[in-house]
């Protein structure tokens, strides 16, 4: 098919991901005025991950009430709806034809579409235990939280009857409410962190409810087993072997944005988050081209991410009344044992992050650690955290020291000690 056979069209603004963080900018956009704010979304039905997560917790933050996923997901596609925003789902962004102009696929047949301005909303998802590299033969009851949650939840399907979750974090948690609710045992979680690393009233409440044992300081080595899964071995820090004995093994964590979108379009990817670099604008180096939600710090909560897109809105609006594009130059950089922060670019005369922080994540835990701002040996911020730092939860930076750096000078560094 030639690229004329295509349907080319144009629209204000185009927003690629159908998830908390999309649906809240188009919503925003669209009750601001702005007339043609189209929303795509690979999948079936819009949402997100929230629509397959049939627990509360959801919406304290943005919508300051408590809801399930599902009815999180459903508010957040009603509040675009009824903004004006058009929602297609099953529609595919192949790639880029032009700045700003996207080649899709969906029901309809092939599309090109040029907006003035395009938002990446594309979310992040779950190593799977291919891209985790775990030998052992390949049986069947081998899920991520993702496919776990669709399983029980979308499909209502049987998912085993004795399970191990290999991760500790929130979304590990999650996941023992799903197999508990699917009838199935979990005889333990494994991380390869000393602890947990969830709000300790959330472990202690799973621990009490189900019985579940934490095995720390272990890695899962193999998988066992021929048709079924028969069985996970660990490897402890020590050097001692085990197995446990398990029919499902859920991976969890160990997030990834779906950034192949913004790559393929050439747009600099971030090496700490490996999503797309940005500014405290959302803006990323391709003018025009904003990016929002767990695409930029994977992962966080639901309602953080639907906060991205609320922000968002106010700097895709000053593009589209012709501000120039002039995202920060200065990269933003951490040290191990930090592994991102976001935003991770900016510029010193420049608008402050949202809500007047950085957001920064630690591979390992930090016990009240002093982080230290600089910038060619210059220190620009020096201060205690009040918390403990710990992997696979975020902690915050706050932002007055930005007005110190050099626009001129070399990137800015963050360390802590």
């Amino acid at each position: 098919m030639t690229p004329t056979d295509r349907t080319h069209r144009t629209v204000d603004v185009l927003v690629i991901g159908a998830g908390p963080a999309g649906l809240a900018v188009a919503a925003r956009l669209a009750a601001a005025g702005v007339d043609r704010v189209e929303v795509l979304d690979r999948e079936q039905r819009a949402g997100g991950i929230p629509r397959h997560c049939d627990h509360t917790g959801f919406g304290l933050r943005d919508l300051r009430r408590v809801m399930t996923g599902p009815d999180y997901a459903r508010h957040h596609i009603a509040a675009a709806i009824r903004a004006g925003a058009v929602l297609r789902t099953g529609v595919t962004a192949t790639g880029w034809a032009a700045p700003r102009t996207v080649d899709i696929t969906g029901p309809t047949g092939l599309e090109r579409i040029t907006a003035t301005a395009v938002v990446l909303a594309t979310g992040a998802r779950e190593r799977p235990r291919s891209a985790r590299l775990v030998p052992g033969t390949r049986p069947a009851g081998v899920f991520t939280t993702g496919q776990l949650q669709q399983a029980v939840h979308v499909h209502h399907q049987s998912v085993g009857h004795r399970a191990v979750i290999v991760g500790a974090e929130r979304v590990s948690y999650s996941a023992v409410t799903t197999l508990r609710r699917a009838g199935a045992e979990v005889a333990a979680m494994v991380t390869d962190q000393p602890r947990h690393q969830t709000h300790p009233a959330r472990h202690l409440g799973t621990r009490l409810r189900h019985g579940v044992s934490l095995v720390t300081d272990a890695t899962v080595t193999e998988l066992t087993g021929r048709e079924r899964l028969e069985s996970v071995r660990l490897r402890h820090r020590d050097g001692r072997t085990a197995a446990i004995g398990c029919d499902t093994v859920v991976f969890t964590g160990d997030w990834i944005p779906d950034h192949e979108l913004a790559r393929s379009a050439g747009i600099a990817l971030d090496p700490g988050t490996r999503g797309p670099a940005t500014d405290p604008e959302f803006r990323t180096g391709a003018p025009g081209v904003f990016a929002v939600g767990n695409l930029l710090h994977p992962v966080e909560t639901a309602d953080i991410a639907a906060l991205d897109g609320r922000f968002a809105a106010a700097p895709v609006l000053r593009h589209l009344a012709g501000v120039p594009w002039a995202p920060g130059p200065l990269p933003v950089r951490v040290e191990a044992p930090l592994l991102w922060i976001s935003p991770n670019r900016l510029t010193p005369d420049g608008p402050r992050p949202p809500r007047g922080r950085f957001t920064l994540r630690t591979t390992r835990f930090l016990t009240r650690p002093v982080l230290t701002v600089s910038q060619d040996g210059r220190t620009l911020h020096r201060g205690r955290l009040p918390h403990t730092a710990a992997p696979n939860r975020p902690f915050h930076l706050p932002a007055d020291w930005i007005a110190g750096a050099d626009a001129h000078g070399g990137p800015v560094r963050i360390t802590a000690d």
